[in-house]
């Protein structure tokens, strides 16, 4: 099974690659991708899985808003995301992922990782309105 310090070693890693890391408390970093990506990522070794959480955006006030994005995180779950997926947490849309340590190495960390920035950074765009009305 991947240890924690396992999973220092995968930051240590994508770390060679502009990103940077720092450990909140035990167990818990707050890792920021390179380049203009302006999102941090949190990675929680929490056995039996890893979890990656970002937050994306606060939710729209305005309902009818609010549901034509619910809508519309839930088809890019179905159409486009290979790892994660989108979700609702309080107030706020997150992106999250978790895997399993038992098996987990080194590429499968990093697939997920760059999958749920890649999605971050191509759904921006589309996200944008819905990040201004509320």
């Amino acid at each position: 099974m991947v240890t924690k310090d396992d999973i220092e070693g995968f930051l240590d890693r994508i770390a060679v690659d502009g990103t940077t890391y720092s450990e909140i408390e035990p167990g818990m970093w707050l890792v920021r991708p390179g380049g203009e990506l302006d999102a941090d990522v949190v990675v929680h070794y929490s056995p039996p899985v890893v979890l990656l959480r970002l937050k994306v955006m606060d939710l729209p006030k305005d309902d009818t808003a609010a549901a034509t994005l619910t809508r519309r995180l839930l088809q890019l779950n179905a159409s486009e995301l290979v790892h994660g997926s989108y979700g609702i947490e309080g107030s706020s849309v997150v992106l999250t992922e978790a895997m399993e340590l038992a098996h987990l190495d080194y590429e499968e960390f990093l697939a997920a990782f760059e999958s749920m920035t890649l999605a971050l950074a191509s759904h921006l765009r589309e996200l944008a309105p819905f990040r201004e009305a509320h």
